[in-house]
């Protein structure tokens, strides 16, 4: 796919995740694909394959909110098979804790799949507000 097709489905990725709809991120996700959180936090490592992100990054996340997380996306770059993808998202955790992130997403595609996902955001945010993955 080219840069442009690349953008196009990120940006209804996107917007349909900003919805509530999370069902085109999951299917848009490769098999094998590559997750990494950066920085120093107990959430901070690279998640092989699929099921692995989201049995053990999303679902641990999601599990404590109180409400449907929102997003709003403020920028998407595309060049070649790299799509980047700026936002911020708001919710509270089921403890009453506002969590307010921002995020920049680094995305690697192939033949419409996301292969790889290098994620950056505000980890001092990430560990101060959520419990730890466990072990």
């Amino acid at each position: 796919m080219s840069a442009v097709e690349n953008k196009r489905l990120m940006q209804e990725i996107y917007a349909e995740v900003a919805k509530g709809n999370g069902t085109l991120f999951v299917d848009a996700m490769a098999d094998d694909i590559r997750w990494t959180v950066t920085g120093t936090t107990p959430w901070s490592r690279t998640f092989e394959g699929k099921t692995s992100v989201l049995a053990d990054l999303f679902r641990p996340i999601l599990d404590q909110f109180a409400g449907q997380y929102t997003y709003r996306v403020s920028r998407l770059i595309a060049e070649g098979d790299f799509v980047v993808v700026e936002f911020s998202g708001r919710n509270t955790t089921k403890a009453g804790k506002p969590y307010n992130n921002a995020y920049c997403h680094v995305c690697r595609l192939a033949g419409g799949k996301l292969k790889e996902v290098v994620e950056y955001l505000d980890t001092h945010l990430l560990a101060n507000t959520l419990l730890p993955p466990a072990a």
